[in-house]
């Protein structure tokens, strides 16, 4: 069995050596929410929050803005929607 103090032990994960990137992953965000949810809530406790898309670093709450859903019933119906509006793809890091 292993043991969980070994302070010599390697990351499961290597980080890599890049440049930063603004804001937090919107799944992030979206796993300090409770579901069911209203979009006033999500503003509320959430809506300052920068958040990485593919155009740069933007506010939950400026993607709210242009989420036509007033309330949303789970994690993924939340994801969908503002990925709808952000898009997908690749992040530009800080330097781009």
């Amino acid at each position: 069995m292993a043991d969980d103090n070994d302070e010599d032990a390697e990351p499961a994960v290597e980080l890599g050596e890049g440049e930063p990137v603004e804001g937090a992953p919107l799944a992030r965000v979206a796993s300090r929410l409770h579901w069911p949810i209203e979009h006033s809530e999500v503003r509320r406790k959430e809506g300052d929050v920068t958040v990485r898309t593919p155009d740069g670093p933007r506010e939950v709450a400026a993607l709210l803005d242009e989420v036509d859903a007033t309330y949303f019933e789970s994690r993924q119906e939340f994801l969908e929607a503002v990925r709808a509006v952000a898009g997908t793809g690749p992040v530009p890091t800080a330097s781009e």
